[in-house]
């Protein structure tokens, strides 16, 4: 027993620094991701100031952007981005959200996996598939089908007529959006199915029991119960979205204009980044472009703290 007592303390040693090395280890790789983004914040503030001492607050409040003298403003990049993604989410979301249904609640088993298959093979699409795709098949089809059909449709409205003014290009914002919303729906349907999923059955047969619908179940029962979940996977596919680069440059047009209708081209600010990045001449036209680099970062920040906000006081209700 005493000749044991070494060997015993050895092993106790030898745990506790392993237990330290890993307890360090772990926190490095944490420190790290604090580290590469203070870096990349710094690095965008530092390649911005030119732009943003040139041109000031008006850089954001003017849709200007002319290589040639030299005078650049962001707000159609910035204006392009949030219609755009504003547009995909307002398409994806309740698809996606009643493709999960779908899928949890009412599939027959023999097709629910197929489905879910497709489903993760519209997520590992890259993204210059979608965009070389819809040059050359969606922008020709919306130019033939749907363009002249709101045309006709909405031409005599005030407001709507404003919207889908113009010639039928194909390409531009709506086309845009379309395609950002086919982009973020793998991720929104894949986190609610899992989240909804994750719904003990004990509670809908119990809504079941009472004798609820299918709607009810959904509506009362699960989506209350995975709504932190749900929100996550909006916000997950509202990031994509924000910052979609080849995809969109495909098809927005690249026009660095605000115009009310939505058929008419656009630009956005990741799509205006990797257009003109290689053709910048001057100090001043690579710092205006590393400024709408800041601006979509602190677009994205703001997204990402007000979904927090939102989970947290989810949180306290539930709890």
């Amino acid at each position: 027993m005493v000749a044991d007592t070494p060997s015993r303390a050895k092993v106790i040693a030898r745990l506790r620094l392993g237990d330290a090395g890993f307890r360090l280890l772990t926190k490095g790789a944490a420190i790290s991701v604090l580290v590469i983004l203070g870096g990349v914040m710094f690095s965008l503030v530092v390649g911005s100031l030119p732009a943003l001492r040139e041109f000031g607050f008006e850089f954001l409040t003017t849709q200007r952007w002319n290589p040639v003298t030299e005078k650049f403003g962001a707000l159609a990049p910035i204006y392009g981005t949030i219609v755009t993604s504003f547009i995909a989410m307002l398409i994806a979301v309740p698809v996606g959200l009643l493709i999960a249904t779908f899928l949890t609640e009412l599939c027959p088993m023999w097709l629910r996996r197929p489905i879910g298959i497709a489903i993760e093979l519209l997520a590992g699409i890259p993204s210059i598939i979608y965009g070389i795709w819809g040059l050359f098949v969606f922008a020709p089809f919306l130019q033939e089908t749907l363009q002249p059909f709101l045309f006709t449709v909405f031409g005599d409205i005030p407001v709507l007529s404003a919207l889908f003014a113009g010639p039928p290009y194909g390409i531009g914002m709506l086309t845009a959006s379309l395609i950002l919303a086919i982009m973020v729906l793998p991720f929104i349907t894949s986190i609610s199915r899992d989240v909804f999923d994750a719904v003990p059955p004990v509670l809908k047969e119990a809504a079941y029991g009472v004798g609820c619908t299918t709607w009810e179940v959904v509506r009362y029962v699960v989506l209350p119960y995975t709504r932190v979940g749900v929100i996550g996977g909006v916000m997950l596919g509202l990031g994509r979205a924000l910052g979609e680069t080849m995809a969109v440059t495909f098809v927005i047009g690249n026009a660095h204009k605000i115009s009310a209708s939505l058929i008419a081209p656009g630009t956005t600010i990741s799509a205006t980044i990797a257009n003109e990045f290689t053709e910048a001449v001057g100090d001043l036209y690579t710092s205006s472009l590393i400024a709408l680099g800041l601006i979509l970062f602190g677009i994205t920040f703001i997204v990402l703290a007000i979904a927090r906000y939102m989970l947290l006081r989810i949180e306290r209700r539930i709890g």
